[in-house]
């Protein structure tokens, strides 16, 4: 690790460890932070052994100078198309580096910067399901199953575009699926914090402000460019077929395709995460408890259609 501490004017983002690969070098610097202050680890042309590579966490994270964000980007791509890494490994590159691009959108106070950068977002993750259809099932079954916003989002985004390709979605509607699944709770922005991150059940008063995300992400996305469909994934999420749902307690057909597809796909990760007031289920308990106990408040003929989704993941695991 080298001395070298870089001006406090420069800026960063980060990366998570499992984007960079053992014994291959990288084309950029990668820097740690110790002490609130970014120390350089290593220089452009130098690798990590594997046996020092094991020994990080998966969530230890790297940065990297922002003006080499296209040569992580090139690393990246490259990566993803190496015939000697397998595509469970690519799968892994994938997510990690998606996750981090999905942090940074919710932490991006432009939300037109942040709509633009879902695209790409999005996009790679459908070029990987078209290269790689096999491809799907190891992306599924990598959730981390840590509630963060931004990894249930993205998450929540992963199986939307599974279940949008099992029902026959194409690329143009699964890029909208995407990015509405990555919007859908957008409206928390402008939900307390301390509501957002309460460790037990909330009081009235907070469960009626939490119910007003989906208006308030609506009304953020109503302010730019994006689809009916991205709106009506973050405005209609909580609806409900027994039309118990909210904000407008639409029934089953009134309810958008895509905001059907998110309704499902939302609940499960919230039933497979762990969340400091309650144990995560099994991704297939999961489903059993939406198919029987939740069953009417979702689409039936997609509830069935995300168990060939569950099946994918359970062959890969």
């Amino acid at each position: 690790m080298s001395n070298d501490i870089p001006p406090s004017d420069q800026k960063y983002f980060k990366i998570r460890v499992n984007t960079i690969l053992p014994s291959r070098a990288t084309t950029f610097d990668l820097f740690v932070m110790i002490n609130g202050r970014f120390i350089h680890y290593l220089r452009p042309g130098e690798s990590i052994k594997a046996e020092k590579m094991a020994s990080l966490e998966r969530a230890d994270v790297f940065f990297v100078h922002e003006d080499q964000r296209p040569k992580y980007k090139q690393y990246v791509f490259e990566r993803m198309n190496e015939d000697d890494i397998t595509t469970p490994m690519k799968a892994q590159i994938l997510r990690e580096s998606s996750l981090t691009l999905a942090e940074e959108i919710f932490e991006q106070p432009d939300v037109e910067t942040a709509l633009h950068d879902s695209k790409e977002i999005v996009t790679n993750f459908i070029d990987f399901m078209e290269t790689h259809p096999e491809g799907m099932a190891s992306l599924i079954s990598l959730s981390s199953h840590d509630f963060y916003t931004y990894n249930h989002s993205l998450d929540v985004g992963i199986y939307s575009l599974g279940l949008g390709h099992v029902i026959g979605y194409d690329k143009n509607d699964l890029l909208e699926l995407g990015r509405g699944a990555l919007f859908h709770d957008i409206g928390k922005r402008n939900v307390a914090v301390d509501i957002i991150t309460k460790s037990g059940a909330l009081t009235d008063a907070e469960w009626a402000q939490m119910q007003k995300h989906p208006q308030y992400g609506l009304k953020i996305l109503a302010e730019y460019e994006c689809s009916e469909a991205m709106r009506a994934c973050c405005f209609e999420h909580h609806e409900s077929f027994l039309g118990n749902g909210y904000p407008q307690q639409l029934t089953g057909p009134e309810i958008h395709p895509m905001a059907r597809i998110i309704a499902i796909t939302d609940t499960f990760d919230a039933l497979t995460t762990k969340r400091s007031y309650n144990s995560p289920m099994g991704p297939q308990a999961a489903l059993e408890f939406m198919s029987s106990k939740l069953a009417g408040k979702y689409d039936p003929s997609l509830l069935k259609a995300m168990n060939s989704v569950l099946f994918r993941m359970k062959k890969v695991s």
